[in-house]
């Protein structure tokens, strides 16, 4: 890996790192926030919505006041595969940027735009292999496709992490048309990565939080009640909340971000 930027911030350090992936065929950057005494921490991972990189809730959202408080690292993973030779689109909702957090099998995306192995698999390897971080102790969140990406990711790959929240998360993907279009063209179906179908077809979900506003111009395409819906048929342990006046911005993110993060510290420390 090789160190972009080394910052202090809340008596932590907040760090931008590029290394080399395997997963998506070339240079990764990622975020990573060490608490005042980080030997042993527990890790959430922080993952970003469409068009996003890593760099948006690490300036944005202010989760490491909050980290610093509770002991907790926070890493956040751009969305995609970026550079010259990697596919892309038009479309803000496809292509770079908009990775989804899944391992695409259609051409070209299959070739570099393989997220959930990067997320899921590769970075972890990385991070515990040279930061003196726990990895027992883990939680995720996101926002909006970063919601669905924590969403699914905890649901998918079960006894990883201990926690998991989402801010307006899309949760029904496959009724969106923020999931729906961009899922097949990536060559998937997405009922496999819906977390609500997900949850409904007995996957475990770790304690959840998720928020939305009341005013989020995107509501519909979230699928909230589908997901609460599954939440409340599998009797998981999860609490949905809609936040009256609030929009789908890094200002609603920002304004609960304390809430989310005490909620991960619950379970982590």
């Amino acid at each position: 890996m090789q160190t972009v930027s080394d910052t202090l911030c809340h008596g932590g350090r907040q760090l931008v790192l590029d290394h080399r992936s395997a997963a998506t065929g070339g240079a990764m950057r990622f975020g990573l926030f060490l608490p005042p005494e980080p030997a042993g921490a527990p890790v959430l991972w922080y993952l970003s919505g469409l068009t996003c990189t890593h760099e948006n809730a690490m300036t944005k959202a202010g989760l490491q006041v909050w980290a610093a408080e509770a002991g907790i690292a926070l890493c956040f993973p751009d969305t995609s595969p970026r550079g010259e030779g990697v596919a892309d689109d038009e479309a803000f909702d496809m292509g770079q940027g908009a990775g989804f957090y899944v391992d695409a099998e259609a051409l070209p995306w299959a070739r570099n735009f393989r997220m959930e192995r990067y997320v899921a698999e590769e970075l972890p390897k990385l991070l515990f292999a040279s930061f003196d971080l726990d990895p027992e102790r883990q939680g995720i969140t996101g926002h909006s496709m970063g919601g669905h990406g924590a969403l699914t990711l905890a649901l998918k790959h079960p006894g990883r992490f201990a926690s998991v929240s989402a801010f307006a998360p899309i949760c029904n993907p496959s009724t969106s048309d923020w999931g729906a279009p961009q899922l097949r063209a990536y060559g998937l179906d997405p009922e496999d990565h819906d977390a609500a179908l997900l949850l409904r077809g007995g996957a475990e979900l770790p304690p959840c939080l998720v928020d939305a506003g009341t005013d989020d111009p995107h509501f519909d395409k979230l699928g909230l009640p589908a997901f609460a819906a599954a939440a409340a048929e599998a009797r998981a342990e999860a609490a949905v909340n809609l936040r009256r006046g609030y929009d789908h911005s890094y200002f609603f993110v920002s304004t609960f971000a304390e809430s989310h993060v005490d909620h991960h510290a619950a379970h982590l420390t």
